[in-house]
């Protein structure tokens, strides 16, 4: 008893009452902010302007480049455990649960509000979202495909027509075209890889069909990917929302050409299960930093990063893991490296020349002089910009 009273004497004490209070202040302020950041959030959400500016914000190139990267290596890895030692032989399947895990997990965010919201409707046309879900089912379940009865060698050469046929379609589409330096810069880096991989061919008719019949959906892929965010105010998870359930649909469609029969019959263990659970997170992962990317750069600009990526894998297990592929495709990783460098520097003075130019238009955009603005001499008596 004397000891309880003791204790209530001291919190009934004028000093202590004060500080108890002041941090029940300070805990309610800083609930206050914590709520004024979650609402300000869910506002920028809800519309298609606000969830933009928040990527942006949120994720500039060089974060949507480097999140790119980096699922890119370890889906490649998973995806190698997956159809070698997992024996999960179904490439197309593979890609129709990648997509299915997507679906579901932005059906949850959808569900909880934290989807960002899509552009009204009037603003892009159904047959433009029509035409990425088939390209997209088309891309990816046919690079699989390429994967499973191609060599890695063989696939990079197939990728680098990716990067003419992007250059052509943008022109022929968008009438975009490209300076003689980053042509001179992307060509160095194609004869780099060319070089690099070029110790790895191995050729396989039925394979070198696919990856010749992967090389327009995948550009196609791409400059849709790119053109809807940078020009219609999509964001990468709003855009995947509306496009993946047509991927999944033609998926299917595409299953009982490309894949052997028995999936279902296929050895479901625990073991197994999760490694492919594994690689369908990193397929979701995959496809949102891809498409971060896309809409922070260019379908160019993404191309290149997945020829940077093989270039470090090769030169990296040959420094790291004493992996010995001959010096001249590291000569060859080496020269792609230093084009990859050209282009990238070339990107950069392009931007920062953009951003000059933007400057000296907002000029144009003035405020009404003041009052006190007028009485002044002509000398000080430019309005301020917007």
């Amino acid at each position: 008893m004397l000891c309880s009273r003791k204790v209530m004497n001291f919190l009934l004490r004028k000093d202590v009452r004060k500080f108890l209070k002041r941090k029940d202040s300070d805990a309610g302020d800083r609930g206050r902010a914590l709520e004024d950041l979650r609402a300000s959030l869910f506002s920028e959400l809800r519309t298609s302007d606000g969830a933009k500016r928040l990527q942006q914000r949120l994720c500039g190139p060089t974060v949507a480049l480097s999140f790119n990267f980096l699922v890119s290596v370890g889906i490649i890895l998973m995806n190698k455990l997956v159809l070698g030692k997992v024996g999960f032989n179904y490439p197309i399947f593979l890609t129709f649960i990648h997509y299915s895990l997507s679906w579901f997990l932005m059906a949850i965010m959808n569900f909880f509000s934290f989807l960002p919201a899509s552009p009204l409707s009037k603003t892009t046309s159904y047959s433009s979202l029509l035409a990425l879900g088939i390209v997209m089912s088309l891309s990816n379940g046919l690079a699989n495909v390429s994967l499973k009865y191609n060599s890695v060698g063989f696939y990079q050469m197939a990728k680098i027509a990716v990067t003419p046929s992007i250059v052509l379609a943008e022109f022929m589409l968008f009438q975009k075209t490209v300076s003689f330096q980053k042509v001179l810069a992307l060509t160095v880096v194609s004869i780099g890889v060319a070089v690099a991989t070029v110790t790895d061919l191995e050729f396989h008719f039925f394979g070198a069909c696919i990856a010749l019949a992967w090389i327009i959906p995948s550009a196609v892929n791409k400059i849709l990917w790119s053109n809807l965010q940078q020009q219609e105010n999509w964001t990468a998870l709003a855009l995947m929302w509306k496009t993946t359930p047509i991927t999944l649909l033609f998926l299917v469609a595409l299953m009982p050409w490309l894949d052997p029969p028995g999936a279902l019959s296929f050895d479901w263990n625990f073991r197994n299960t999760l490694a492919i659970f594994m690689s369908a997170v990193l397929g979701f992962l995959l496809q949102w930093s891809g498409a971060l990317a896309l809409g922070a750069t260019s379908a160019t600009s993404h191309v290149v990063l997945g020829q940077f990526k093989t270039c470090v894998i090769l030169i990296g297990g040959f420094l790291l893991f004493n992996s010995n592929p001959g010096m001249l495709s590291i000569c060859g990783a080496i020269t792609a490296l230093g084009g990859m460098s050209l282009y990238t520097y070339l990107n950069l003075l392009g931007c920062q020349q953009q951003a000059v130019k933007s400057s000296t238009r907002l000029p144009s955009f003035s405020l009404p002089k003041s009052k006190l603005s007028k009485e002044s001499s002509d000398g000080n008596s430019a309005s301020e910009s917007v």
